[in-house]
């Protein structure tokens, strides 16, 4: 029996999220190889040297280790909910850019001792506002419509919902408060979904002679 492709995956991680969300609505089972981001298994950066999650491993070993790419790899293989055909490059463009740009020094400020240039509450909060501006803009076209592209969920929401999840988490009380109804009530329904759930379960760290984890529908 073949051995399905291995996922490397950090069940936090909104990258790694987006991917397990198109293998699973794409049918394909992996196995699943949970990172403790702190005590990474080498087996990581053998096959992919810059050791960030996701990273999928093919059977014929061919390595992909971009999160989009895998959605796209995945749906390329099957595709039922037809989510490529919201593939919007700017959108998607916008969201890993600017906004991830934002959301990072937004929720870790102390990361970035440099530019805070020693008041990290102004610089977390400026942070915010920017990212916020971008989550206006979605509010709009939200508004138009139930989902980024359309009537129905395309790869688009779900390349930019675990952002805006982490977003909306950093501080739910303010986010709440803010007015956002369409962006809000379009996070709750991915929140709410069966495919969400389905991806979240959790695993321990994986470590080498650990028995498989299979993972997908």
């Amino acid at each position: 029996m073949t051995s399905p492709p291995i996922l490397y995956s950090f069940r936090r991680c909104p990258y790694a999220m987006r991917a397990r969300m198109a293998l699973w609505v794409a049918g394909i089972a992996v196995e699943l190889r949970e990172v403790k981001l702190a005590a990474k298994p080498p087996e990581l950066a053998q096959v992919s040297p810059k050791a960030t999650v996701p990273v999928l491993v093919l059977q014929d070993s061919t390595v992909i280790d971009e999160s989009l790419a895998i959605m796209r790899w995945a749906l390329a293989q099957h595709d039922p909910e037809q989510w490529l055909a919201g593939d919007d490059a700017a959108l998607i463009a916008r969201n890993d850019g600017p906004f991830k740009h934002h959301l990072d020094r937004y929720k870790y400020p102390h990361r970035y001792p440099d530019e805070a240039a020693g008041d990290e509450a102004t610089f977390r909060l400026d942070h915010r506002t920017h990212g916020l501006s971008v989550l206006l803009d979605l509010d709009v076209r939200l508004g138009m419509s139930a989902y980024l592209i359309g009537d129905r969920p395309t790869l688009a929401d779900i390349a930019l919902f675990p952002f805006i999840r982490q977003f909306a988490n950093t501080d739910r009380d303010w986010f709440d408060a803010q007015g956002l109804p369409h962006v809000q009530e379009w996070l709750e329904r991915h929140l709410a979904s069966p495919l969400f759930a389905a991806i979240m379960p959790k695993f321990a760290p994986w470590q080498s002679g650990d028995a498989p984890i299979r993972f997908g529908p």
